[in-house]
């Protein structure tokens, strides 16, 4: 198994390598949906006769598709960059928004703030924002940029009804996520998920909504619609599978991170027994792409995003990672 130095290392370079690979695949997308779209309307005003761009001798079909990929390709480089920005300065804060968490400080909950704080001693992590949702579910999860920039949220539920070794394993296993920069690596899948399907969406209600009587804009309009298929299918299927290729092992790896921490596998496997009873936080069910920052899957059924992009697989099954636990904890009486 790698050490927590080079599984931080390889999520560094993971991170670099979705910064890089998101934008291009997306501009990628949208011209070739593009490019099917304009052709499906060549019949309407485009001619096989040769005319002059920029220099080239190309047909009028040829040059119609140059021209918008001028003014495409540029628009899709920035709108990823700006996702990207967005992401990584305040995605955090629109996750935590959309789960309904509040901040809570050492005077308002000063068990759970020693709790975290004696864990980031051991773990020499300086002591994130911690917040509560109020749902009565047992789910946790971490994000932020890096560890001077984040926080772990905890349900109510969790810390009302675990006891004090389990919920300590519990935020020891979020802390991981910190200290391994996952929170980083899916910041940005998940933020950037979420602006895309949005984006997708809003794109196709604009199509339909200006079809309706208007038939002298058809072309212009089916390339709206195409660009909103483009997006719906990137947010729901090409940067999940991107996320599920680098992000696999993250689960396994916090939780033998946060074993080490407490040198008790077997209160965070106890925990996940409880977590996985009722793990459904009804703030997410129509946030499917956070699913993937939780301890557990928080949603109370697979919905779309989960069906095409095989969400869950994020997550690798609880009684798989309550079995490692326990071996874990044999190796540790075997050294003992």
């Amino acid at each position: 198994m790698a050490t927590i130095y080079e599984h931080i290392d390889e999520n560094k370079r993971r991170t670099v390598l979705l910064v890089l690979l998101f934008p291009l695949l997306f501009t990628v997308l949208v011209l070739a949906t593009l490019w099917v779209a304009l052709w499906l309307t060549q019949g309407q005003g485009y001619e096989p006769s040769l005319v002059s761009w920029n220099g080239l001798t190309v047909t009028t079909f040829q040059r119609t598709v140059l021209s918008w990929a001028a003014v495409v390709t540029p628009l899709c480089l920035l709108t990823a960059a700006g996702w990207i920005l967005f992401s990584y300065f305040t995605g955090d804060e629109w996750m935590l928004s959309s789960a309904q968490a509040v901040a809570v400080t050492r005077r308002s909950q000063p068990e759970i703030y020693r709790l975290v704080e004696n864990l980031c001693i051991t773990r020499g992590l300086p002591v994130p924002r911690i917040y509560i949702i109020d749902d009565e579910s047992l789910n946790a999860f971490a994000t932020g940029r890096d560890p001077d920039h984040a926080s772990v949220a905890l349900t109510k539920g969790i810390v009302k009804r675990l006891e004090r070794a389990e919920l300590e394993g519990v935020i020891a296993h979020e802390l991981a996520h910190v200290e391994n920069r996952d929170i980083r690596l899916m910041l940005i899948t998940v933020a950037g998920i979420s602006f895309f399907t949005f984006l997708g969406e809003w794109l196709l209600r604009v199509a339909v909504r200006n079809s309706r009587g208007r038939k002298e804009n058809g072309g212009l309009l089916l390339v709206f619609a195409a660009l909103g298929f483009a997006c719906l299918l990137y947010g729901y299927l090409l940067a999940p599978l991107l996320r599920l290729a680098v992000s696999r092992r993250r689960e396994y790896q916090a939780d033998a991170t946060a074993a080490l921490t407490t040198r008790n596998p077997l209160a965070l496997a106890s925990a996940l027994r409880k977590i996985a009873s009722d793990c459904r936080v009804e703030a997410l069910d129509k946030r499917e792409s956070m699913a993937a920052m939780c301890i557990a899957n928080p949603l109370a059924q697979a919905g779309l995003f989960s069906a095409i992009s095989g969400l869950l697989a994020t997550h690798p099954p609880i009684q798989k990672r309550i079995a490692v636990l326990e071996e874990m904890d044999h190796g540790y009486r075997g050294v003992n």
